[in-house]
């Protein structure tokens, strides 16, 4: 018959050692390393925005002054995403302003306070800094602020990403203004990392956005959409396109203010050969040849622009 052999002192004192570990290791507080948002081939003459947020009607080039309030609203995108907004509906200018919010941001750990001169800041997006312009810059912060969404992702039927389902994320996370240096402190949430995540964003020629000119919003949104896809010859259906730029007069009208838009495009050498065709299942589309042209390599200023 066997019986049990007692521990000895030394195997007794060495497990209340490794359950007193497990007990230290269990109490300790799981601390987040503040990381940086990273995006190769960005540089002082780019900017980025992730794919799915530029492929969506998020930011539209939609008519200054009284906007669409969505609540809960899914936005239009692409079959592979799935992005729910709450907020004004965003328009071209105050994409500029998101842009450029993220690319100071670059020099910062996310979730830090990113400081902006306002001043400068106007100048960085190509606007005037008089008073109305400051006004301008305060209402578009606000708006960035209380806009948010939750963003998920699907490949092959299955979720790759989900951001904002438990707590929605927002534009910009918050922001401070400082009335004797006239500065801003933004917050950004370090979940954007996420969207920006694998190389998944478009990154906008800033020199060329700068170039556009005034009135030609849907120019810019379409640049935006270049810069989602390496491809060179490009297609979107007109009802899509129609649909994600928020055009609610006819179809006509879409397609002339499509093609004005393209012929811009042309002018400041992002796409070449912008046209209206008929695909082969016989509905219309536009399509267009994207000029790539590097980043690196050209003086890094910001032009001018009027108006």
């Amino acid at each position: 018959m066997s019986q049990d052999v007692p521990p000895t002192s030394t195997s007794l004192l060495s497990r209340l050692e490794r359950l007193q570990s497990a007990a230290i290791e269990k109490r300790a507080p799981t601390v987040d390393v503040p990381q940086s948002l990273f995006l190769p081939g960005v540089g002082a003459l780019g900017r980025a925005m992730p794919n799915h947020i530029a492929r969506s009607s998020l930011f539209s080039p939609v008519a200054r002054g009284r906007k669409k309030l969505h609540r809960e609203a899914v936005l239009v995108s692409r079959a592979d995403a799935v992005i729910t907004y709450w907020g004004e509906q965003l328009d071209e200018s105050q994409a500029d302003v998101w842009m450029q919010i993220m690319h100071e941001a670059l020099k910062y750990p996310l979730g830090y306070s990113v400081p902006l001169n306002r001043a400068r800041f106007l100048r960085d997006i190509g606007r005037h800094t008089g008073k109305s312009d400051y006004e301008w810059l305060h209402r578009a912060m606000k708006t960035l602020s209380f806009a948010m969404l939750v963003a998920e992702a699907v490949k092959d039927g299955k979720t790759k990403l989900s951001v904002g389902r438990t707590r929605v994320l927002h534009m910009i996370d918050g922001f401070d203004y400082d009335d004797e240096l006239e500065q801003y402190s933004v917050r950004i949430d370090p979940r954007w990392r996420g969207l920006y995540g694998n190389h998944e964003y478009a990154l906008i020629d800033w020199e060329k956005r700068l170039e556009i000119r005034p009135g030609q919003d849907m120019a810019k949104s379409l640049q935006r959409l270049v810069a989602t896809t390496s491809d060179t010859v490009q297609r979107y259906q007109l009802s899509w396109l129609k649909e994600k730029l928020q055009y609610s007069s006819p179809m006509r009208k879409f397609k002339e203010a499509l093609v004005n838009a393209m012929r811009e495009l042309e002018r400041v050498e992002v796409i070449a050969a912008g046209r209206i065709e008929l695909s082969t299942k016989g509905k219309e589309q536009a399509t267009w040849h994207k000029i790539v042209r590097p980043l690196t390599g050209r003086r890094d200023s910001v032009p001018s622009v009027s108006g």
